[in-house]
């Protein structure tokens, strides 16, 4: 008899003796299950979840050949195109050159300049509609021209349109309110619906609004919670008088505008503050010389519910010379002037331009307004103007499609003129925005963003959690459903803490996940702001986790993680470094009076940046300066502290 056989009728006999037993064993009444699963919930630890599980990742800012400067400067690439890319498809881009993401994006905002779009396509045809003025004839030669004509002339239509010197006539014809315009922002939606696939794929409908101040960025993207019932009700709003302004403010009552119209949802988020010269983040007044009020603070802190804190154009996070205590603060910098290179930047210029300063002055305006206008996420986007949303350092193809991968885009500026230099190896292989959103459709998505449960990242596709409570305690890390307890005991990146229990001080939960195709991860920091009693305002980064057992020395400091990174391959090695990093951190230095903010901040160890690759597989020469290795990252969204009264 085989040994299977035996077995069976062994079972069988032990069944028929004993069904009575079986039957109390497997029909378990309700006693018996609530012993066995407290509070009844199912043995499943995934059954009837109400959280999101798995972030979800995408670019919030996207610029396809519609926009002005993108297709100036030689994008092809329309909107079908950019989708494709997004989704996984290989494209060919602009400069011939065959591209595909190593894994597709879960989401994508295309956000095209709204003044002018698809001007630059009748300047290519030399269309009459711009050829029969001195501007726009000009600007048709040198671009059909090619080469370095064609650079000249996107050159000075960017110039002149930063300036706001665009000839009116010509340019109303590409603004709200003529034919070309409602056909092209029809375009927009048509595209951006037939690649919304709601469960897989989600394509928000948006565009950037481009505020200039004589060369100081003020841009913010726009994105519509809604489909093209409602977005087709509206026109994208646009900086060029009589139909648009540079004032934030009146593109909020756009924004509230569109909300009572169509009884949809909007949102705003800014950029680039960095290239700003000192106005994204005022502290007393507009630039426009009129105080800081009530009024202002409550529509920015409404409307501006993110901030894009990285991207191609530099890093915004903070700067060495306003967090000369923290070690990682120059990454990715850009400061030498404002978004034209029009003014030199001064260190006055500052303190109005980084998201951590910003989220310091924000709870001082709310002592002072009652509103916090500086309320943030934070996420990344790459800002990239080729169609193609490329992040990753080995995959990088720029900031526009005369920088895409050559061996000679390493050997000429980015930006130069009497006031500086911005180099071309300067460009940030950046970033992308990763949410948790329960859903992958435009609604998920965008309430996720609205309450700020959100976070940015350099490029790669790190998980990060981040919870911040009372009672988190060193034995929640020995479970691997880590966010299950997050949400359970406390509240997630963009949440609020408030009334501490006496005696208590906030605990953080925080877990942070390498990239499954990328670099282990160095540490993970906690990065504290706070509002002293005097209206001054103060920070402190913490290390919570780090890897390979380093301890810290005389001043508290964890030694750098080391390197493997190989110059002359482009290539590092996961030798050093941990898979995983989690902690348990309480304040050691809160004070229940003050106003404080908490996000957590992760690093990879060392990596090359993208020029080191040009270098290496197209034998460019290493830009003079240039490092040849960096340590990318991940930004949470804050938790807020507010006191008592």
């Amino acid at each position: 008899m085989s040994s299977v056989k035996f077995c069976s009728l062994v079972v069988a006999a032990i069944v028929a003796a004993s069904g009575t037993l079986n039957a109390q064993e497997y029909q378990a009444d309700e006693g018996q299950l609530n012993s066995l699963f407290p509070e009844g919930k199912p043995y499943s630890p995934y059954a009837d979840r109400s959280f999101p599980e798995r972030p979800l990742w995408g670019d919030s800012h996207l610029h396809t050949a519609l926009s002005m400067d993108a297709g100036g400067f030689g994008n092809r690439l329309g909107l079908d195109a950019a989708y494709r890319f997004a989704k996984g498809e290989q494209v060919t881009a602009s400069s011939g050159q065959q591209v595909r993401l190593s894994r597709p994006l879960d989401w994508l905002a295309i956000t095209d300049h709204s003044d002018g779009m698809g001007m630059v396509q009748d300047i290519l045809s030399a269309s009459p509609n711009v050829t029969s003025y001195e501007q726009g004839a000009r600007w048709s030669k040198g671009m059909r021209a090619g080469g370095q004509d064609a650079v000249d002339a996107a050159l000075d239509l960017i110039g002149t349109f930063s300036q706001g010197e665009v000839d009116p006539e010509m340019f109303a014809q590409y603004s709200p309110g003529s034919r070309n315009y409602a056909n092209v922002w029809d375009n927009v939606i048509n595209a951006a619906e037939t690649h919304n696939n709601p469960g897989q794929f989600t394509a928000f409908i948006g565009f950037e609004w481009t505020a200039l101040v004589a060369g100081g960025n003020m841009h913010r993207n726009v994105i519509f919670r809604d489909g093209p019932d409602r977005a087709r009700q509206v026109v994208p709003y646009t900086t060029q008088a009589p139909v648009g302004s540079t004032d934030p403010l009146d593109l909020y009552k756009y924004l509230e505008a569109y909300e009572e119209k169509t009884n949809g949802a909007t949102m705003t988020f800014a950029h680039n503050g960095n290239l700003s010269n000192g106005i994204m983040f005022p502290m007393d007044a507009q630039y426009t010389g009129k105080a800081l009020d009530a009024h202002y603070v409550e529509q920015r802190a409404k409307w501006e519910r993110m901030y894009e804190v990285t991207q191609i154009k530099g890093d915004g996070e903070t700067h060495p010379f306003l967090s000369p205590d923290d070690a990682f603060a120059d990454y990715g910098t850009w400061d030498v002037g404002n978004l034209d290179l029009s003014e030199a930047k001064t260190e006055e210029m500052l303190a109005a331009e980084y998201a951590r300063e910003a989220l310091k002055i924000g709870m001082v305006l709310e002592e002072k307004l009652g509103t916090n206008p500086y309320k943030f996420g934070m996420i990344g986007a790459t800002d990239s103007h080729t169609s193609l949303a490329t992040a990753e350092e080995e995959n990088f193809f720029g900031k526009h499609a005369g920088y895409e991968p050559s061996a000679e885009r390493l050997s000429h500026p980015f930006m130069k003129n009497e006031n500086g230099e911005l180099f071309s190896w300067q460009q940030v292989a950046s970033g992308l925005a990763a949410v948790w959103a329960k859903d992958n459709t435009r609604a998920s998505l965008f309430d996720a963003m609205d309450r700020k449960e959100v976070y940015g990242t350099t490029g790669p596709r790190m998980t990060v959690r981040f919870f911040g409570g009372y009672d988190f305690a060193q034995s929640d890390l020995r479970t691997r459903e880590v966010s299950a307890v997050g949400y359970l005991k406390g509240v997630p990146m963009g949440g609020d803490l408030t009334a501490a229990p006496e005696g208590k001080a906030p605990t953080f939960l925080v877990a942070a996940l390498r990239d499954p195709i990328g670099a282990n991860l160095d540490r993970v920091q906690i990065v504290k702001g706070w509002v002293n009693a005097d209206g001054t305002t103060g920070e402190k980064v913490f290390d919570v986790a780090w890897s390979d057992d380093r301890e810290a020395d005389g001043n508290g400091d964890i030694p750098a993680v080391g390197s493997t990174v190989d110059v002359a391959s482009a290539t590092w090695t996961n030798t050093i470094g941990a898979a995983e990093l989690l902690a348990v951190w309480e304040d050691p230095e809160f004070d229940a009076s003050q106003r404080a903010f908490y996000y957590a901040r992760v690093l990879e160890i060392p990596t090359p940046p993208w020029y080191l690759y040009d270098v290496v597989r197209l034998g460019s020469e290493m830009p003079q300066g240039a490092p040849t290795e960096q340590q990318e990252r991940a930004y949470t969204s804050p938790i807020w502290f507010t006191p008592e009264g």
